[in-house]
């Protein structure tokens, strides 16, 4: 383990160093086709711009537009087609370019006076499509994040976009404008708009762009065709309050063309930097994966000669303390605690010596002071463990006979009180002392249960035979009996049944402790449901006890069914009182034998159903029918379905019951 540790760190960091340098070759893998693909939206995006303009222009009255308009028109939808089998891009066309043949025919129409398109709603829509597209990054972040070269180039591309739709808008903008005349409505108001956002794209294009590209954008500016284009914007821009202007629509588009193509090609350029960059940063992540597999093989190689060699010296001593160790926690140490807990009083005898005895394992450790020391440490690890047991064993046992005595006296005086309050019930004739009486003798009652759960707990059977059979119905009016508030109780249908005499005094007990719990957990003035039925499908007799008080959380009530289906000996010195009932009840439920399961659901409108089933083993033939076969025990997922159609059952008889 000294050397395993170390070598499985070891091999963890250049495992995780080569599954980065893959992930880095699958990025720059991935980032170069998305930068193609990418490319070729803008390639897109750059034939609807064109039509976009055209067809302001045509809307304004240039009736020249028409001819290349429909040489623009086919190359748009050439560019579609190309674009059918990328989703995310796919998306994209249905959303906002599916009235794109609604729109051209329109556009047509109203130039031959039909009035059906308006140019700025049709400019509206070309730009909602072109910012669709625009929106459209496949690049993913993670594929850029660790290079600052790639990131900027990017983010460069993504300006330059925004900028070149910027001046694309302008010049179809201005191109309906020009060809109108004047500015009409909120057109103007959009000129200066898209004016200021291509400067603010300029501006952050500048802030990520290389020199040789902020030379390039440079240059596209400086042209004669720019120059041009710059004059007839101001000449626009003078133009705010609706004066007629005198500007060639031909002229305009022909030099804002030449802008926007030079535009073009500036991000063409920067889509080719970024390419590059990408293919730079594949092969720089192949020769690395490459480097660090070669060096990783060698280094596990090392490693493991090393592992081997040192492994030897420790083999031998360690297998006879490994040896000893296994034969201390698998044999002796349970067999001697197992001894222990079924020994009497003294249980000195079975602690083992304070010194080590002599065995062959401990002479194979001569010479490995180390390991010696781990021996005998080991040694001493199980007398403390076993002195332990031993004292544990003594108080638990102390524990429990003192509960059970305790018990088994409390119950022989609640006996004692009952038949005396039994005789005083019998000569008493003043009603208003006999109802006190009866008033004590429920107490007494229910001292009795509390006894009785004490025995319970502390593992005894408390002596409470029943003569023989009896019904289902008067199991639960005991159970009521029991109970401290036993008006609120509304014992609904209960189908007839008839449960064997071993099994009575414990049904009864368990179902007024699942009653008890249902009254202390509910409003004074919500009465508390019993129920009854016979399940054919399981061949069971199911009790369902229903309140509508504050309900369990959930995870309280898993904990809650796990305590209720425990078989063992329950840790009762570690279980918290807030829970004995539940002790009680699973301790009752497991008395009773195999297939008798009480289980928690929650009841519909709020509240806890508490449902018992019992199998057929514990159901008496009925007095005039032949007897029922004995059954097989039913599957548990079966019985907790069986439970659940269980509730909807009894909730919907719960209008048809009649107080107890």
């Amino acid at each position: 383990m000294v050397i395993t540790v170390p070598i499985c760190l070891l091999l963890v960091v250049a495992g995780l160093a080569v599954y980065g340098r893959a992930e880095a070759l699958g990025d720059a893998r991935t980032t170069r086709a998305e930068v193609g693909l990418s490319l070729r939206v803008q390639a897109l995006v750059h034939q609807l711009q064109r039509e976009r303009g055209l067809t302001n222009g045509l809307l304004g009255g240039e009736e020249d537009f028409r001819t290349p308009l429909a040489a623009t028109r086919k190359r748009v939808d050439t560019a579609l087609q190309g674009m059918r089998p990328e989703r995310a891009v796919e998306d994209v066309i249905q959303r906002h370019l599916r009235r794109l043949a609604a729109i051209r025919a329109a556009a047509d129409r109203d130039t031959v006076g039909t009035e059906t398109a308006d140019r700025a709603a049709t400019l509206a829509f070309y730009t909602t499509a072109v910012d669709a597209l625009n929106a459209v990054d496949p690049v993913a972040e993670t594929a850029t994040r660790t290079d600052r070269q790639l990131r900027d180039g990017l983010a460069a591309l993504r300006e330059l976009a925004a900028a070149k739709e910027s001046v694309a808008l302008e010049r179809g903008l201005l191109n309906g404008v020009f060809a109108e005349g004047a500015f009409r409505d909120r057109e103007y108001l959009t000129f200066t708009e898209v004016r200021a956002t291509r400067v603010a794209a300029l501006t952050r294009f500048r802030q990520v762009a290389t020199a040789p590209q902020r030379a390039a954008l440079k240059n596209t500016f400086g042209t004669e065709e720019a120059q041009r284009a710059t004059a007839y914007e101001n000449q626009a821009q003078s133009a705010a309050d609706g004066s007629a202007l005198r500007a060639g629509a031909g002229t305009w588009w022909d030099a804002m063309t030449v802008l926007v193509d030079d535009l073009y090609a500036v991000q063409r350029s920067v889509g080719d930097d970024v390419r590059d960059r990408a293919d730079s940063l594949r092969h720089e992540a192949e020769l690395g994966l490459a480097a660090y597999l070669v060096a990783g093989t060698l280094m596990a190689a090392l490693v493991a000669g090393l592992a081997a060699f040192a492994s030897r010296s420790l083999t031998r001593p360690l297998g006879a303390l490994a040896e000893a160790a296994h034969d201390v926690a698998r044999h002796r140490l349970p067999a001697t605690v197992a001894r222990i807990q079924r020994s009497p009083q003294d249980h000195e005898a079975f602690l083992p010596p304070a010194e080590p005895p002599e065995t062959p394992a401990a002479r194979l450790l001569d010479g490995a002071a180390e390991i010696a020391a781990v021996a005998a440490s080991l040694h001493q690890v199980e007398h403390t463990a076993l002195h332990l047991a031993a004292q544990q064993a003594g108080l638990r046992r102390n524990t429990t006979e003192s509960l059970a005595n305790l018990g088994r006296r409390n119950q022989n005086l609640v006996r004692r009180q009952l038949s005396l309050i039994t005789r005083l019930e019998q000569q008493e004739l003043d009603p208003d002392a006999l109802a006190e009486l009866f008033e004590l003798d429920h107490l007494a009652t229910r001292m009795r249960r509390n006894a009785e759960s004490l025995l319970v707990l502390a593992g005894q059977n408390p002596p409470r035979p029943t003569a023989g059979p009896a019904d289902g119905l008067e199991v639960v009016q005991s159970a009521v009996a029991e109970v401290e508030q036993y008006r609120r109780v509304l014992i609904a249908t209960v189908e007839p049944v008839r449960v064997r005499g071993h099994a009575v005094a414990d049904v009864a007990h368990l179902l007024a402790e699942l009653i008890e719990n249902g009254l202390n957990f509910s409003p004074p003035t919500e009465p508390v449901e019993v129920h009854g039925w016979y399940d054919a499908e399981d061949d069971t007799y199911c009790f369902a006890v229903i309140d509508h008080g504050i309900g369990m959380p959930e995870a309280d009530k898993e904990r809650a069914n796990a305590r209720l289906s425990h078989s063992g000996e329950e840790a009762l010195l570690t279980a918290s009182t807030r829970f004995l009932g539940h002790l009680v009840v699973g301790r009752l439920a497991h008395r009773l034998g195999e297939g008798a399961q009480v289980h928690l659901f929650d009841t519909t409108g709020g509240g806890l159903s508490a449902l018992l089933a019992l199998p057929g083993r514990l159901l008496a033939p009925a007095q005039a029918g032949p007897a029922t076969p004995p059954p097989a025990r039913p599957a548990v997922s079966s019985l907790l379905n069986g439970f659940r159609a269980g509730v909807a059952r009894a909730e919907a008889r719960s209008t048809q019951g009649v107080s107890s």
